[in-house]
């Protein structure tokens, strides 16, 4: 790809960038939110038609005037969000579309289920053709989709965030995947926030930054340091938690013996004003089901929820709202945000009754004085406070779903994966921003995936495994990933 040119009403999305690929390597494509590295690949998908530059795939000059046309030339793309349809096969949907069929035109079952069971074998994919596909775990999911991917013959494959969604055990296995793909000849464009897999799977790196081609390294020889301050044009440093004295500190939250099946089994803990408390653990250990459950998402079957010293029936999300609780969920896009609105009509969400005047008119200037202030103090970086929430970056939508917590004025912050998604950059700053928060008095639990995250940011660690609390640790220094582990696995 050379001298690449995108731009949208507004937004010069694409400046002159540079990439290329060659056969049997992992090439990363690296850069904060917004960089331009998900235009770049829809445009190499055929998702987006480039406005200049030019496209050469095995020496050959293409355009694609759709995705099909792509997949066709062996260009395949992994989305961070799978596209399978639950209800159908494995088979059927590797080959969606493409079903051989007999001379009566019937589908052909048994012809679908031997490729899509030759093409596993090849790649020593431990998957069963006739499962349905809303059985599997996401890991199996995304065999499925680069099983999809080569069942075109694909010599160039797009992951986007493949990991996000894959506990330890999982990334090893993908990361033997990806290796057998390197030595069938096949490109691999590695698109990650998560700078240590970068070390483990990747042989070069390409950096963007604010729509424009930085650099592109070797892998092995690059200092990360060195690549985050491509990406970000500036130093991240790392600072150290300090743990303040909460001794003396009001408890607002106390939770006592929270049930919900195998999800969550005899919980309890509490939480102070000013506190952060982490919460860890593998996939599935019940973190993202006790904080549903504490928000009235999903119903208990037994078990208390008590709100500055008054036990709370917690029934609903509204009854949650109304106690000071607010829940950023793990899945912002679907549950956090309004995509097709803008960050005005997304601040005032979850208040919005307070915007009606005498005669029942929501009032627009005070939704963007508002609106505006928040955009100030959250350093929410958007050309106006019209902007579609769905065009913002990651880090951008995340601050605009605390906005909305923040002018509800809730005293107690439940933040379900708070980084996932979001670049070296906007990480930092949503750290900070947390601490701000608890610095302020409000009360925050923070779950996450991601040990060193855990860690950096809490002032105690609740671990859990299989549903169960199984010990709490001090955070900061104090704790190692060793111990949090032993717990996370009792």
């Amino acid at each position: 790809m050379r001298g690449i040119e995108k731009r949208f009403p507004g937004v010069y999305a694409l400046k002159a960038v540079n990439f290329d690929l060659v056969g049997g390597e992992v090439h990363a494509l690296m850069g904060e939110n917004g960089a331009g590295k998900s235009t770049l690949m829809k445009i190499l998908s055929g998702v987006y038609q480039r406005d200049a530059g030019s496209v050469q795939v095995s020496g050959q000059n293409v355009t694609f005037d759709g995705p099909k046309a792509a997949q066709n030339a062996g260009v395949g793309i992994i989305h961070q969000e799978l596209s399978l349809m639950n209800d159908l096969t494995v088979a059927q949907n590797v080959f969606i579309g493409r079903e051989p069929r007999s001379f009566l035109g019937v589908i052909d079952e048994g012809l679908l289920n031997q490729r899509a069971r030759d093409i596993f074998q090849r790649m020593n994919f431990n998957l069963d053709p006739t499962t349905e596909t809303g059985h599997l775990t996401v890991a199996k999911q995304q065999m499925v989709e680069i099983t999809k991917a080569l069942s075109y013959q694909s010599k160039i494959l797009i992951m986007d965030e493949p990991t996000a969604a894959l506990n330890d055990a999982e990334i090893a296995e993908l990361f033997v995947i990806i290796r057998r793909l390197k030595a069938e000849g096949v490109g691999i464009i590695y698109i990650s926030h998560k700078m240590d897999e970068i070390k483990k799977i990747a042989d070069r790196v390409t950096v963007m930054r604010d729509g424009e081609y930085i650099d592109t390294v070797d892998a092995a020889q690059t200092p990360l340091a060195d690549i985050i301050s491509m990406m970000v044009g500036r130093e991240v440093k790392e600072e150290t938690l300090e743990i303040p004295d909460l001794s003396e500190s009001q408890q607002v939250l106390e939770v006592k013996g929270l049930n919900r099946g195998k999800a969550i089994r005899d919980v309890s803990f509490t939480l102070k004003k000013g506190e952060i408390l982490g919460f860890a653990g593998l996939m599935g250990a019940g973190r993202t089901e006790v904080a549903r459950a504490i928000f009235g998402a999903d119903p208990i079957d037994a078990g208390e929820v008590w709100v500055n010293g008054k036990l709370c029936s917690i029934q609903s999300p509204n009854d949650a709202v109304a106690a000071g609780i607010g829940y950023l969920s793990e899945d912002r896009k679907h549950f956090g945000l309004a995509l097709g609105m803008d960050v005005r009509a997304n601040t005032a969400m979850a208040t919005l009754s307070r915007f009606y005047n005498a005669f029942g008119v929501l009032d627009e200037g005070k939704m963007e004085a508002v609106a505006k202030g928040y955009i100030e103090q959250l350093g929410i970086r958007t050309p106006s406070d019209t902007q579609e929430v769905g065009l913002l970056s990651g880090g951008n939508q995340q601050k605009v779903v605390i906005a909305k917590w923040l002018l509800r004025d809730c005293d107690i912050l439940i933040f379900d994966e708070p980084t996932r998604g979001i670049d070296v950059g906007a990480k930092a700053e949503i750290y900070k921003l947390l601490e701000a928060l608890a610095q302020q008095g409000r009360a925050i639990i923070v779950i996450s995936s991601e040990l060193p995250e855990v860690m950096r940011l809490s002032h105690r660690i609740a671990v859990m495994c299989q549903g169960k609390l199984t010990g709490i640790l001090p955070g900061g220094a104090a704790t190692t990933q060793e111990q949090i582990m032993a717990l996370a696995t009792q």
